[in-house]
């Protein structure tokens, strides 16, 4: 489960980990309740192996298969560390936390550490072996953005789209329920 601060980071990083060949599927607020449901299932029934989510996933929700928990974005209150962490220990089991800290992370980082009352362990990284995978990260990267962006352009669109003339049988629907039933005449048509 890797955890990120924005609905926006969280698309944007899921896209990059598919496109690097990883089963990752979003979680965030700015999903339709079925949509937040459909992700959370395929996580649970194991049919994605990576879980992106805002703090919407870090309390309340029963997943009971969580064996490491990434803190892609550290978190700006020093509790929701806890509640993120926790994903991995549910019904006695043990699991990892990895949390990525930057020059600008290091006062909340230090937070973290006051509250839990211990220092953490740094993981040491080996610059050769992070400098082999930048290119394709970078490159997956790049295909996420344009993916976002081309999303958001749709989005957009359809939105512009959606105006009276839409005859759309979705359209109609909607129309429909608001109207009650009947189709109301329109002046001009």
């Amino acid at each position: 489960m890797i955890f990120c601060s924005t609905c926006n980071n969280t698309q944007r990083t899921a896209l990059l980990l598919r496109n690097l060949g990883f089963t990752a599927i979003p979680l965030h607020g700015q999903m339709s309740q079925s949509k937040r449901l459909g992700s959370l299932n395929k996580f649970k029934a194991k049919a994605r192996s990576i879980l992106l989510a805002t703090d919407v996933a870090s309390r309340g929700l029963d997943i009971p298969h969580v064996d490491v928990v990434v803190n892609f974005d550290i978190p700006t209150h020093s509790k929701d560390y806890i509640h993120r962490v926790g994903r991995t220990a549910r019904a006695g089991r043990s699991g990892k936390a990895v949390t990525f800290v930057t020059q600008y992370d290091v006062e909340l980082f230090q937070r973290i550490e006051h509250l839990i009352g211990k220092k953490l362990p740094v993981f040491p990284t080996q610059d050769d072996e992070v400098m082999m995978l930048t290119e394709r990260v970078t490159e997956a990267q790049r295909f996420a953005r344009m993916e976002l962006r081309e999303h958001g352009e749709k989005k957009k669109r359809t939105r512009e789209d959606a105006g009276d003339n839409d005859d759309t049988e979705g359209a109609i629907g909607v129309r429909n329920k608001v109207a009650g039933g009947k189709m109301k005449k329109r002046k001009g048509r």
